[in-house]
């Protein structure tokens, strides 16, 4: 079990094409600040049909993209 399970779970009961969280937000739903590991982690998002598109370190947010 991925310690980012939850955000997993989230992002794929979203259903949008594209979406855009904040590092605050991805905190508030995995329940876990977003570090360097989540460069690792992001990975095992394909399972659940979506990836990570860019991540903005300036505007500490992460968009995310439906897997056709």
């Amino acid at each position: 079990m991925s310690k980012y399970n939850s955000l997993w779970e989230y992002v794929q009961g979203k259903k949008s094409q594209s979406f855009k969280l904040t590092f605050e937000e991805i905190q508030h739903i995995a329940g876990i600040p977003i570090d360097h590991s989540f460069l690792k982690y992001k990975k095992e998002l394909t399972e659940y049909g979506y990836q990570v598109g860019k991540i903005s370190m300036k505007e500490q947010t992460v968009i995310f993209e439906k897997i056709d």
